[in-house]
């Protein structure tokens, strides 16, 4: 007996893949706009990479956009992560390979996946003297990679109904569409918690001495855990023991479940966790967080 292959559907997952080209063309603005105001030529080069990564994004959203509501199979979820992680890695590369770094395609997509999945290698020596527009792209990509499966669930939210925000699906009795503005608040909340502590950490390191471009390119990686720095000794550059324990306490943060944080805020903070026998709903929402911490790892 034959068994009937079934072709999977590709274009709602190129057209999710064009929103996030989109958002990473946004972003790599952001270096160009540091190299202007430094004089450095190589804001022509995030410029460029950013008009590419725009009008591909573009042309793939455009082009691609579902008819109406649609739902993403199991298998094209499994096509969406894989293929945003390739498609998405390999423009975000642009800005290193034709940098004044001269990095090979092979070094320019180590250094790309490396800030991305937040792993904190790099390939670059010689950081002390590199473009302030390439530190700040090497800070955005790990800050990008921390959050990046919350502001992938929102970019997607308001077309598909699921993806990425199954992560975030409470348990609840009511299974009609009301579940999904609770969700869609989750991510929110969860995104501008991530952007506050970052915004924390930026100030708590600048008041303890470092320059307010160092601040600003050390949090993304601290609060996102994944480790880049600015120089060649990376923390160890400064010698202070006081920004060490700053890094540290903002790691532990970064590290914390973030559903936790959400939690705490939308049930009058401890009590929560306290959870008392005759307090039913506390000790539900209680099980519920650490589940969804559990499975999400956020």
């Amino acid at each position: 007996m034959r068994h009937k292959t079934v072709g999977i559907d590709g274009r709602p997952v190129c057209h999710l893949i064009g929103v996030l080209l989109l958002v990473l063309a946004g972003a790599m603005l952001l270096p160009a706009v540091v190299d202007v105001m430094s004089d450095h030529n190589d804001w022509r080069v995030f410029f460029a990479s950013a008009g590419v990564t725009g009008v591909a994004g573009g042309v793939m959203t455009v082009a691609y956009r579902p008819a109406g509501a649609a739902t993403l199979s199991t298998r094209q979820a499994f096509l969406l992560t894989t293929g945003s992680w390739v498609v998405v890695c390999l423009f975000a590369s642009l800005p290193f390979l034709f940098s004044s770094l001269d990095m090979s395609l092979a070094d320019a997509y180590f250094e790309t996946m490396s800030g991305l999945t937040t792993t904190g290698s790099t390939v670059i020596v010689g950081l002390d003297r590199a473009p302030p527009g390439i530190l700040l792209w090497r800070s955005l990509l790990q800050g990008l990679g921390g959050i990046g499966i919350i502001v992938m669930a929102v970019a997607v939210l308001p077309d598909l109904r699921i993806g990425g925000m199954q992560l975030f699906r409470m348990e609840s009795s009511d299974k009609t569409d009301k579940v999904m503005p609770r969700v869609s608040q989750m991510a929110s909340m969860i995104i501008v918690i991530y952007v506050l502590l970052n915004m924390a950490c930026a100030l708590a390191l600048w008041a303890s001495g470092m320059n307010w471009f160092d601040a600003i390119t050390h949090a993304p990686p601290v609060v996102s855990t994944g480790g880049f720095s600015t120089y060649d000794e990376s923390v160890g550059h400064f010698h202070s023991p006081l920004i060490e324990w700053i890094l540290v306490a903002f790691m532990m943060l970064g590290a914390t479940t973030f559903t936790l944080y959400v939690a705490l805020l939308r049930h009058k903070g401890w009590r929560l966790l306290r959870g008392g026998a005759g307090d039913v709903g506390m000790g539900n929402a209680r099980d519920r967080l650490w589940r969804c911490g559990a499975a999400g790892g956020l």
